[in-house]
């Protein structure tokens, strides 16, 4: 639990060679966050457990996401399940939204099987899951400007879901926005019409010995242009 609770001050000294066990990453005002390194067998990636994230930390990255989804001028959120919850509601609320939309993955009653996905993720993979759209917040999208926020993206099967139950209800996202670019891994399968926004992004991280070394060209840096500095 020594992860995400706080931002670590700006470092002059070169970032080191070689990660053991965590990976300090930087945030948009040169502060970095300590967070811990997810062996993946053949890689590994910098983890983030949102719902574990103290408040001021979320608030700030919160802050960082809605300034980088200013220029898409959205009139709604899409907040996706699960730990793209956290985040729904605070970007929208940063952006001066009233509300925002936040699809499920149980289905109530009266929800219709055509507004739903199959959906899976790099940390959730067994299959079976669905997500689930609200009939009834239909009229919160139609005809308006709406963004995706998602927790992270790495692979990318969890934000394309996302996209595919918007589509599945006629609309098309001006653009995603996510606290983490994790890698580059997504780009492949992410359509080019779908412009990706991030507060941050790391790279993917190559196996030395019990170490692990950053591959500095897998970290996504044109989804981070610089933003205004946070306040409070």
């Amino acid at each position: 639990m020594q992860y995400w609770q706080d931002f670590l001050p700006p470092s002059d000294r070169p970032a080191p060679a070689v990660w053991s066990g965590f990976f300090d990453a930087t945030m948009p005002d040169g502060t970095r966050l300590r967070l811990p390194l997810r062996d993946l067998g053949d890689a590994a990636v910098a983890g983030m457990i949102a719902n574990q994230a103290s408040f001021p930390v979320l608030d700030r990255i919160s802050h960082w996401m809605a300034g980088q989804a200013r220029r898409f001028a959205p009139e709604v959120v899409v907040g996706l399940p699960t730990l793209g919850h956290v985040y729904g509601a605070t970007v929208a609320r940063a952006l001066g939204h009233a509300n925002w939309v936040a699809p499920g993955t149980s289905r109530k009653l009266w929800y219709d099987a055509a507004l739903s996905v199959p959906l899976v993720s790099i940390t959730s993979p067994m299959a079976g899951r669905r997500m689930w759209l609200d009939p009834r917040l239909l009229p919160r999208l139609q005809g308006r400007r709406v963004l995706l926020v998602d927790d992270v993206i790495s692979t990318g099967s969890s934000s394309l879901a996302g996209l595919a139950l918007l589509r599945a209800a006629g609309v098309e996202p001006v653009a995603l926005c996510v606290a983490m670019a994790q890698g580059n891994r997504w780009q492949a399968g992410w359509p080019d019409s779908v412009p990706v926004a991030a507060a941050f992004a790391t790279p993917l991280f190559a196996r030395a010995g019990g170490d692990w070394v950053a591959r500095a060209e897998t970290a996504v840096q044109n989804c981070c242009p610089p933003i205004a500095p946070a306040t409070g």
